[in-house]
């Protein structure tokens, strides 16, 4: 596989993206190999594996093994800490959480971290990542003053000094479970203000919010929640990267 940066940049050219999120937490690490077919069958782009702290080591290793045995699309780490780099996947989102209180998440962890992504000659691709209310657990793990839904221009403000910063993507993230996505005005106002792709990922259950996302200005949508729920992926995935990608 070439530089997973620029399969993302080549399909942004005539297309809006879907990022399946898979927790190693919570799926059959015997069965991830089935669950990444369906995943890639319904017209995923990527998978990404991350998302809690048990995403790290052995299991991390394991679960992208599966997931690269079930398909052929690019596996990215999603991490949530430095220990979830894994030798076995293609890419690795290199974040900062530039709203964390703590500056641990915002460059400490990059630099423990770095060696590893070096060492097993990952890429690297930087990013702006912004816990927006509610947060949910990534919020209270990262120490997150979460950005109010009604305060669109202070996430425009963290995603455009991302972009000056030399960040390639920007992340706005409700958090994992969350009641609803980020809302439309917040992205809306987030694509005015900068020119690198903007993922959105949290509270997206339906064709219907991932169609709003997308219209609102998103690039790339990521849902994980309602994959690790379904008993049919590709039937509940289908019609979201559809309207995703504007086919419904």
């Amino acid at each position: 596989m070439g530089k997973v940066s620029d399969y993302i940049a080549r399909k942004l050219a005539t297309e809006k993206l879907h990022f399946a999120l898979i927790d190693p937490d919570g799926v059959d690490i015997e069965t991830v190999d089935k669950m990444a077919a369906a995943i890639e069958k319904a017209g995923c782009d990527a998978i990404m594996v991350g998302g809690s702290s048990s995403a790290v080591g052995q299991i991390n290793d394991l679960t992208i093994k599966g997931i690269k045995k079930g398909c052929t699309l690019p596996v990215i780490i999603f991490p949530g800490n430095w220990s979830a780099v894994s030798s076995y996947a293609d890419a690795i989102f290199f974040m900062s959480i530039l709203n964390s209180r703590n500056p641990y998440f915002i460059t400490k962890a990059q630099a423990l971290g770095a060696y590893s992504v070096k060492m097993f000659q990952l890429e690297p691709l930087p990013m702006g990542y912004l816990v927006v209310e509610p947060g949910e657990t990534v919020g209270w793990v990262a120490e997150a003053d979460a950005i109010p839904r009604r305060k669109p221009k202070i996430a425009a403000a963290y995603a455009l000094a991302a972009q000056f910063m030399g960040m390639d993507l920007i992340y706005l993230e409700a958090g994992s479970g969350a009641s609803e996505p980020v809302p439309d005005s917040m992205i809306s106002m987030v694509r005015m203000m900068v020119d690198i792709p903007i993922v959105v990922g949290g509270g997206i259950r339906t064709p219907e919010q991932a169609s709003r996302v997308v219209k609102a200005g998103a690039d790339i949508v990521v849902t994980g929640t309602i994959i690790e729920k379904a008993e049919n992926i590709e039937r509940v995935l289908s019609p979201i990267v559809r309207a995703i990608k504007g086919e419904s």
